[in-house]
């Protein structure tokens, strides 16, 4: 104890010093503090209240997001800057990726009040505002976490967030299921995910990506041991990501949970997810001496499986939360192939294509939940003839498929250009076969793609029924949401560079 009494001062000294660089965090932790009161103080009548008070609060983080790139250019550490004794690293692309999140956060909070059977819960919503705000807290970690202890402990804030979210809605007992399914399996990857980081701090005797023995230990370690314990720390990342074969879940959550609650888990946790593994990647990508484990060619393989199997499983469903699930899945191997690049060019291409990609599907689901609150319409059979009685819902919604699809002209296109760019600069360079394979999977499975997309354009628009049910609610707020959002779709196709100068 007494030997380390002299390292207590410069240790609180770096702590101090790393508060300036930590603002947004520490506005997440007032705001859900103050959600979490404001639920205590006003009981059923605080839902409306925590929903202002939360959505007000993450409108207040997001300039300090941006005020993050002048401190670190102030303190002349525009690469980055450690924090809190090299726990957390703040540099561009974790502002990058925390600015998507919040403002994604954003739009969801305000969509969550406008799903019927998610409004239906006897409790209300106020506590979900509160989950919701801890959940970002701890997605804004994982886009800095680069200590295997702060990793593991930002995973699970939003792992815990999420088991709450998806059994929000308790008297579904398909959400029950759909919860407990999420909840065991979610337990599984992490006590994988932390004995793969019990073997690399056993086998190094350090938790630091860049500090310390770690990869230096590594080096001297067996290297099938290394190859183990790095495979089950990623199967815990790759759980987050949902990509083969850690993906055996995402489509029995997604559809039994609210159909919001699909909407943050398909997007959110998914992007901080991939910040996190862009930390965890660059130590040994750029350590020039690290040979024990070929990153490049798992993450290669991984995501030309994950693309086969989300793309051509996406095609035999019929309901539409599960095909989006799939197709959830077929983005994530996609995703990869920027990851794969590791590059300024690879992740920027990354960075854009994610909230796009997010934000289309947002739109998605927000439209899938606009059906299903005027007609309870779940499955595309049930969209049969819908497109003209519909037509503002009906045409947004064959927008954003068009975007999720990646065609011209909208922003999932130039999305998919940009990935494609990268990793073709990647090839030109040095021929690696994987990187071929990756582009044509890429582009075969964005084919696929369109064949399950287009079934509910062909439902709404080119299939008739002569039974027409009568209108339940007229969610009028979901069709200006869905207007909004394929109007930013087309928008950002058209001028990509309003939003990809901002990465």
């Amino acid at each position: 104890m007494h030997d380390l009494i002299p390292f207590i001062p410069g240790n609180v000294s770096h702590v101090l010093e790393s508060i300036p660089f930590f603002l947004p965090e520490i506005y997440l932790t007032v705001l859900f503090v103050l959600v979490l009161v404001t639920d205590l103080l006003f009981g059923r009548t605080s839902e409306k209240l925590c929903r202002i008070v939360a959505c007000a609060g993450i409108l207040l983080v997001i300039p300090r997001d941006f005020q993050q790139i002048k401190l670190l250019f102030e303190s002349g550490q525009v690469n980055g800057r450690f924090l809190f004794n090299e726990m957390l690293l703040l540099n561009r692309v974790a502002i990058n990726f925390k600015f998507i999140i919040d403002a994604l956060a954003f739009i969801l909070l305000l969509y969550f009040e406008w799903d019927n059977r998610l409004k239906a819960h006897r409790k209300g919503l106020s506590d979900l505002y509160t989950i919701v705000i801890g959940s970002v807290l701890g997605l804004h970690l994982m886009t800095m976490a680069v200590n295997l202890l702060s990793i593991y402990l930002a995973v699970e804030m939003v792992s815990i967030a999420s088991y709450l979210m998806v059994a929000y809605r308790t008297e579904n007992a398909f959400s029950n299921e759909a919860g407990l399914k999420y909840v065991l399996f979610g337990a599984a990857a992490s006590a994988i995910m932390l004995y793969g980081i019990s073997l690399l701090y056993g086998f190094t005797g350090s938790l630091g990506l860049f500090s310390g023995n770690l990869l230096p230990g590594l080096m001297q370690a067996n290297p099938v041991a290394v190859s183990l314990a790095l495979g089950l720390v990623l199967i815990g990342i790759g759980f987050k990501l949902s990509f083969v074969p850690v993906h055996f879940w995402v489509p029995d959550v997604y559809e039994g949970a609210s159909t919001p609650i699909t909407a943050w888990l398909s997007t959110l946790p998914k992007i901080a997810a991939f910040a996190l593994l862009i930390n965890f990647l660059r130590p040994f990508v750029y350590f020039v001496k690290w040979t024990a484990f070929d990153f490049k060619l798992v993450l290669s393989v991984i995501g030309i499986i994950t693309m086969i199997a989300g793309n051509f499983a996406a095609v035999l469903q019929r309901n539409v939360k599960r095909m989006l699930a799939y197709s959830s899945i077929g983005h994530t191997g996609f995703a990869l192939m920027a990851i794969v690049t590791y590059n300024t060019s690879g992740i920027s291409a990354l960075t854009f294509y994610l909230a796009v990609y997010a934000l289309a599907n947002i739109g998605a689901l927000a439209l899938a939940t606009y059906f299903a609150n005027v007609l309870e319409a779940d499955d595309m059979k049930s969209y049969k003839g819908l497109g003209l009685k519909y037509p503002a819902a009906s045409i947004c919604f064959v927008i954003v498929l068009i975007s999720l699809t990646g065609l011209p002209v909208t922003a999932g296109f130039t999305g998919k250009v940009l990935v494609f760019s990268a990793v073709y600069g990647v090839y030109q360079h040095d021929h690696n076969i994987w990187m071929l394979l990756l582009m044509i999977t890429g582009a075969l499975t964005t084919v696929v793609s369109l064949f399950y997309y287009i079934k509910i354009p062909l439902n709404l628009f080119l299939k008739r029924t002569e039974i027409v049910k009568n209108t339940l609610n007229k969610s009028q707020n979901i069709v200006v949401f869905g207007i909004i959002i394929s109007v930013l779709v087309v928008l950002l196709g058209i001028w990509p560079d309003t939003l990809f100068k901002i990465f």
